[in-house]
């Protein structure tokens, strides 16, 4: 070291000299180039912040001038529907009314309550500030256009991301330049609510001056519900108004009441009571408090009156009640026969109806949509949210405990033709085929399923998928309309389920079966899921967590041996024939459909080694008996390591208990005494089935397409039709 301290000592001064020189100058360069990084930010933020004040102040005068086209083109004026809704940090939403941000500031500082709540269209998805909300523009997408001559777009500022959004509609439809999506990627841009079309600001007056604004309501105009049929009954004196309002808000509390009482009662004895029925029961038992508080937070305009340039008025808030009937019109649907439930038509015309169809085209194929909230998914809230957007609000309905689809299907009981959308699980699907068979019709309108549940096994085989994951991976909810729209009919068994004692006495309902039904160790695990559902229904929420629930408690029965007396606690009848039971059965397991339990397939078609057998189908009136041995042997069909026993087929299938047992159908278990199960064929139901993966699918769905319109021009009848596409289905299959 000290060699090294008398060489430095050693060197010239120059040098030592030229060395500090060289370090102040590398210095030197050092801070220029952090002071010219700093002022080039300086100058990029400087820019950002006029670029914003800019657009700022250009959205304001657009949102101002919109006033000129509406009244030129008389478009109706709709006020937002605002529902309160949290707003967490990382989202980018700006007000619609001050066109500042409504999102919480990004330091660590806790959130103000007053910050973490804004207010959202229900139907547009406009955010606004609570304070900003009163002050909106009636600019919302106007349900009602009757009395028109045409549907003219609907411009407005695209506030939100839309996630379902064709390629095609990133450009401006008039220059056909790309238009930014971002609120300060370019120029703002205005998007029709119908059409779902943009145009650039600049573009629109020549756009107006060579269309006039009508629109076309855009690639899905056969489905959505076009305003211009869409006819708003006429509103009541005030004071009525004010009455019913008060009516309303007790009943809505009593509900809330009545099923926090039903709740805790069902706590105490969910062991041995069987549960409610395949349509309406468990996914739907809590919702009318849940409808109370969503009732209660709808706020800000929800009671205001906005008048319409075709002297009508337009209530703000539009929700699944669009469809309840006030009305005593009684006509009889186009399609149905003349046996109509009488009780149920009666029971709807003494409640409230917002709107009511007027002389839709014979072309019109609207499509009815169903939502259940409460479904395994537990996705209702944004899957409402985005078919309002795409669709018309009149034409979809949340299902809950205190509305059904009857309220839907009334609303539609004078169009010919229309489709039936279900979101929701394998129960809510059973719910509506309930309702649709309580009407009667000739020709039933055909269902569709959007998986929202948890196992989705009738999803599954009409190849619509398995949950909300494959929908969003096959092109989220505009692919799924376009499915639907050139979907193949085809028909699926329902069979009855009688319950009776010894005697042949009844002593339940019947239930209806369209899935499978299952006595043993399956309804056991499903019963103990109920419970635990009913107990924590917090825990629910979401698919993924929902079969981790199931998984933990199969598990939990691996080692129970509770049915090994299975064999002799049942007698099987098929056909009028005794069958026997496996002497290793700890369950039994009736199949309608080729899937179970999130996708098994318990007969196997391809299974060569079962010579005395048919192959399975959903409509040939035969159901499928089998065996489980276990909750073991469960987990090993969910794998693909085993498979189930066959037992018998038949179109009788008798069941008898001779002892307490678990009892299952679709999913909705429940606790049985001894009894006599018997199921026997009820009828057919139409499906749509997705065409896009079956090699006859398109063809199948242009025969459906054909027959409808040859109803329409009155070359057949609705029960010709019925006839042909049942035959359709039976040969493509």
């Amino acid at each position: 070291m000290d060699h090294f301290m008398e060489s430095d000592a050693l060197l010239p001064s120059w040098i030592r000299k030229r060395s500090v020189e060289m370090a102040e100058a590398h210095l030197f360069i050092i801070s220029c180039c952090v002071a010219g990084l700093v002022g080039i930010l300086t100058i990029y933020y400087t820019a950002f912040q006029w670029r914003r004040n800019i657009n700022l102040s250009w959205m304001k005068a657009i949102a101002r001038s919109k006033k000129n086209p509406k009244t030129r083109n008389k478009v109706a004026l709709a006020p937002h529907t605002w529902v309160l809704e949290s707003v967490t940090r990382g989202k980018s939403l700006n007000c619609c009314v001050c066109l500042k941000s409504v999102s919480p500031s990004q330091t660590l500082s806790p959130i103000v309550a007053s910050d973490s709540f804004i207010h959202r269209c229900s139907i547009c998805g406009a955010e606004s500030h609570l304070s900003c909300s009163s002050n909106a523009h009636e600019d919302c997408k106007c349900v009602s256009m009757f009395g028109y001559d045409h549907v003219v777009h609907q411009w407005a500022v695209q506030w939100t991301e839309v996630t379902d959004q064709s390629d095609e509609s990133s450009f401006c439809s008039y220059c056909e330049e790309p238009c930014s999506g971002s609120f300060l990627g370019g120029s703002p841009i205005w998007c029709c609510l119908w059409c779902r079309r943009l145009v650039h600001v600049d573009c629109h007056g020549s756009m107006f001056n060579e269309t006039g604004d009508v629109c076309d309501l855009g690639p899905f105009r056969r489905l959505i519900l076009s305003p211009l049929y869409v006819k708003q009954l006429n509103r009541t004196t005030s004071a009525g108004g004010i009455l019913s309002s008060i009516t309303h808000g007790a009943n809505e509390i009593a509900s809330s009441v009545r099923a926090t009482i039903r709740s805790q009662s069902k706590k105490k004895k969910h062991r041995h009571e069987g549960s409610a029925d395949a349509g309406n029961s468990s996914s739907t038992s809590d919702t009318s408090a849940e409808s109370a508080a969503e009732t209660n937070q709808t706020v800000n305009g929800t009671r205001r009156i906005g008048e319409n340039h075709n002297g009508t008025t337009a209530k703000e808030e539009v929700n699944h009640e669009s469809g309840e009937a006030k009305t005593t019109e009684r006509t009889s649907s186009l399609n149905r026969s003349p046996s109509i439930n009488q009780k149920d038509e009666l029971h709807l015309t003494g409640t409230r109806q917002k709107y009511e169809l007027i002389d839709l085209p014979p072309e019109a194929r609207p499509l009815l949509v169903f939502i259940n909230k409460k479904s395994g998914a537990q996705r209702g809230d944004s899957l409402k949210q985005r078919l309002n957007i795409l669709l018309n609000p009149v034409q979809v309905f949340e299902l809950s405990s205190t509305q059904g689809p009857e309220a839907g299907l009334y609303l539609f009981r004078k169009v010919s033709h229309f489709r039936i959308l279900v979101c929701g699980g394998d129960g809510t699907v059973g719910w509506v085929l309930d309702a649709i068979d309580k009407q009667n019709y000739v020709s039933p309108p055909p269902v569709a399923i959007l998986p929202a549940g948890t196992g989705n096994d009738l999803a599954r085989v009409l190849s619509w998928g398995g949950g909300l994951g494959s929908v969003e991976r096959q092109g989220g909810l505009c692919t799924l309309l376009d499915h639907i729209e050139h979907a193949a009919v085809t028909i699926l068994d329902r069979w009855k389920v009688s319950i009776s004692n010894q005697l042949g006495k009844p002593l339940h309902a019947p239930k209806f079966l369209n899935n499978y039904l299952g006595v043993g160790c399956d309804a056991k695990v499903a019963l103990e899921i109920h419970n635990l559902r009913e107990e924590n229904p917090e825990k629910f929420y979401n698919q993924f967590m929902n079969k981790v629930l199931y998984a933990r408690e199969g598990a939990k029965s691996i080692m129970d041996r509770t049915f090994a007396d299975f064999p002799w606690q049942v007698r099987v009848e098929v056909d009028g024939v005794d069958i026997e039971v496996p002497e290793d059965a700890e369950g039994v397991l009736v199949a309608n459909i080729g899937s179970y339990m999130g996708g098994v397939d318990l007969w196997q078609n391809e299974d060569e080694n079962y010579d005395n057998f048919d192959p399975q189908s959903m409509h040939d009136k035969v159901l499928e008996v089998v065996s489980i041995s276990g909750t073991w042997h469960l987990g090993k069909l969910q794998v693909g390591l085993s498979r189930a026993r066959r037992i018998a087929q038949g179109q009788l299938i008798k069941i008898q208990l001779l002892a307490d047992l678990p009892v299952q159908i679709d999913g909705e278990p429940w606790f049985q005494q001894p009894c006599t199960l018997t199921i026997t064929h009820h009828g057919q139901a139409f499906m749509l089935k997705r065409a896009a993966e079956e090699p006859l699918g398109h063809a199948a769905a242009i025969i459906a397409d054909v027959l409808e319109n040859a109803e329409t021009n009155h070359v057949i009848n609705a029960s010709q039709k019925r006839a042909l596409l049942q035959e359709m289905a039976l040969r493509l299959s």
